[in-house]
Order: structure tokens, then C-alpha cells, then sequence
């Protein structure tokens, strides 16, 4: 994941379930029932308490550990190879600063206050996230972390990596906002073989989905169909993204209530 400037949307159901989230603290509004922010509440809930997202992670780091020791064999112990791997959503779970910020009926898109969280926020690192990059590191493979973290707070982000034990964690590794992450990956394959990102947006893998639109979107992951479980391992992340606005499609038949 990558910290995407984008609006979350979810189901009209999420209104009615706010009511079971834990309400504690000040920050908590008090009709936060009444807020549009709850509209967060079901893709929060999905991503952090569900059972699936933990078996979905698994499992795309057991993909990304069997992808990745394929390409290894395919080049030759002496090759200089390498995996990009956004932090955010991808790595690390966040959700509870937007659980937070939807409690206190605010806007987390607005990522204001994401800096906060960036300086004394304590993540949680995701499932099997680990045991792939401790594999990587063994292997030899150069792990190089880009993410949509602010620059400003690079020391902060570098002490959260470190904090969680993560292989390879250096300011030259580490590669946050500023230049676009097309420019940030290049600077990676002009010194190594890169075999292989891991993100949870697709703007995490090829500056081509970079300001499209749903639909262009939808065509370009048909055209790079061959990469997506290859070298491209895409995590789930119900929480936000480009996709929040979208228009939802109905069933036409009118509603019965049996």
C-alpha cells in the first residue's frame, strides 16, 4: 500500500454496523452514527479484523516466496537481483489510525493526519510478510522499500521498519514521496535485475495506471494479465483507494422483502 490520495467508499450496511465498533477516548464524536464517515466502517472492519484478509496475506507471500525463488533458479546464483515492495497496506497494517480518524468522524483521506500517525503511529506487520523478506535476505536478493510516506519524516519511517525487524532497512533502501514511483523504480533497475513488486495498488507496479481511470484501469490489468501472480503480487486493501468513488451497479428487479 501505498498512501493514495483517495476517498474510501463502501457499502450503506456500514451504517447500520458502526454501532458494534469499540467508541472510546474524546476523539470520538458523539453521534458518530450520523457521520459520512462511517461509510469506512465495513472495508475497516474487512481489513482488520477478518479472518480472510490474514489468509489472503498468507497467501500471497507464499506466492511471492515461490515466485521469487523461481526467478533465482532462472538466473543464476551470481545475478544481481532484486524486489521493490511498497510498505504501507502491502507490509504493514495501518488501520487502526483510520479507525481513529472514522471514530472522530474525519476524513481520513485527506491524509492530514497521517503524519502524526508516521511519527508515533505503532503498526502492525502483516501476515507472512516476514518469513518472505527474511527469505529474500537470505537468498541474496536486494529489498528495496518504495512507498507514498512522506519524506519529511524518512527517520521516522526508517525507526518503524527497524522497529518491526525488517531485513535490509536503510536510508538508501527506504525510498519515499517525492519523485514518482516510475522514477524511484527506475533508480532500482539501473543497478540490479528487478524480478519482482509486491503492492496494493496497482499504481505500485507501472506508472501506466498512474491517473487513469476505473475503466482504463480495467483494461491495462487485462493487458498486463501475464504479470499479475508472476512478478506482480498484488495485496488486498478494502480501505481506500482509486476505486471509492465508483458507481454501484444494481440488480434491476424490484426489492422484496420475504
Amino acid at each position: 500500500m501505498t498512501i493514495s490520495r483517495y476517498r474510501n467508499a463502501a457499502t450503506a450496511t456500514a451504517f447500520a454496523s458502526l454501532a458494534l465498533l469499540p467508541l472510546s477516548g474524546n476523539a470520538v464524536a458523539d453521534d458518530a452514527s450520523a457521520c459520512d464517515q462511517v461509510e469506512y466502517a465495513m472495508g475497516l472492519r474487512y481489513q482488520q479484523q477478518s479472518a480472510e484478509i490474514i489468509a489472503l496475506q498468507r497467501q500471497g507471500f507464499e506466492l511471492a516466496t515461490y515466485r521469487l525463488e523461481k526467478q533465482i533458479e532462472a538466473h543464476g546464483e551470481d545475478a544481481d537481483l532484486a524486489i521493490i515492495t511498497d510498505v504501507d497496506e502491502t507490509l504493514i497494517d495501518n488501520s487502526a489510525l483510520l479507525v481513529r480518524d472514522m471514530q472522530a468522524c474525519h476524513d481520513f483521506t485527506t491524509w492530514d493526519t497521517w503524519l502524526h500517525w508516521e511519527r508515533e503511529g505503532e503498526p502492525r506487520l502483516n501476515p507472512g510478510a516476514m518469513e518472505f523478506l527474511e527469505f529474500a535476505d537470505e537468498q541474496g536478493v536486494s529489498i528495496y522499500y518504495v512507498s507514498d510516506r512522506y519524506q519529511e519524516n524518512k527517520a521516522d519511517t526508517l525507526a518503524t521498519l527497524e522497529a518491526l525487524s525488517l531485513p535490509q532497512v536503510s536510508d538508501e533502501r527506504v525510498m519515499l514521496l517525492g519523485p514518482p514511483k516510475t522514477e524511484r523504480r527506475a533508480i532500482v533497475e539501473d543497478n540490479h535485475t528487478l524480478v519482482m513488486q509486491l503492492g496494493d495498488t496497482l499504481h505500485d507496479f507501472s506508472g501506466d495506471f498512474v491517473g487513469a481511470s476505473l475503466e482504463e484501469q480495467r483494461d491495462l490489468v487485462n493487458d498486463h494479465a501475464e504479470r499479475f501472480g508472476q512478478d506482480w503480487i498484488v495485496f488486498p486493501n478494502a480501505s481506500y483507494g482509486s476505486w471509492s468513488d465508483a458507481e454501484l451497479e444494481a440488480w434491476e428487479a424490484p426489492f422484496e422483502d420475504e
